[in-house]
């Protein structure tokens, strides 16, 4: 019977052979790999990356999905809401030491997704992961650009990011609305400590009004918790280079 797509879960397949050989090609799978695919949906990614793996791991939300995929003899199925996933426990359950995560996020919950996955990037070795052309724009974007935002902070500090694919959207049953990308994401090695929500609170701080010196919002924001430090504050948010937020974030906790 054929699987009707779910708007609540912003469901899209991948159809297109071309796009798919090109996803996995960036991919590049190798037998006996750990891989943890998130939204297999009709298994469009899953097929070609099990064939190249001999066993894949898949976490999938729409229950009729999984039933499917569960009859598959290679998939070990994690039935779940993905926000809901441990994932350092599917790294132990894959008897791993890191593992490899790719998917076809659903585009309505993408970004709390790659929020979720953030403390988890010690344990993974990269993603490969297809959103919206617009969302990958943002992480990847450079210091004073418009795309440059919190998104792009709060990622790059963690993983340096490539957008490596352009996928149109009449690749997609149904085609969505927007253009779509493919970006790979790679944990940076032997970062120092660093207090993630003092970071994110900052940048969220300094990006909340981002036309203005950020002297208004962050400067505000650091008087208020009496700091000490030296920090340029006439300059927008968009001009602030990743390294220095996340110095300042470490400055603050130290």
């Amino acid at each position: 019977m054929k699987h009707v797509p779910r708007k609540r879960f912003g469901q899209h397949f991948l159809t297109d052979p071309a796009v798919i050989d090109a996803i996995v090609r960036a991919i590049d799978p190798r037998p006996g790999q750990a891989v943890v695919e998130i939204g297999p949906g009709l298994a469009a990614l899953t097929q070609p990356l099990v064939e190249r793996l001999g066993r894949l791991c898949v976490v999938e939300l729409d229950r009729d999905l999984a039933a499917r995929l569960r009859a598959h003899p290679q998939l070990t199925v994690i039935e779940s809401d993905v926000l809901k996933v441990d994932f350092a426990q599917v790294t132990r359950a894959q008897t791993a030491t890191k593992i490899r995560v790719v998917g076809n996020l659903p585009y309505n919950i993408s970004t709390p997704i790659l929020f979720h996955l953030l403390p988890f990037a010690t344990h993974v070795e990269d993603q490969h992961f297809m959103l919206q052309k617009e969302v990958v724009d943002r992480m990847v974007a450079p210091p004073a650009t418009a795309d440059y935002g919190r998104l792009s902070v709060m990622l790059q500090w963690r993983y340096a990011m490539e957008d490596v694919l352009f996928v149109p959207p009449e690749a997609f049953d149904p085609p969505p609305r927007v253009d779509s990308a493919v970006v790979r994401m790679l944990p940076r090695p032997d970062l120092a400590p660093l207090d993630v929500e003092v970071l994110s609170e900052l940048v969220q701080v300094a990006f909340s009004q981002r036309r203005k010196l950020v002297r208004h919002t962050l400067g505000r924001w650091l008087e208020a918790r009496a700091f000490a430090g030296s920090f340029d504050l006439q300059r927008r948010a968009e001009e602030v280079p990743v390294a220095e937020y996340v110095d300042l974030a470490r400055h603050l906790v130290s």
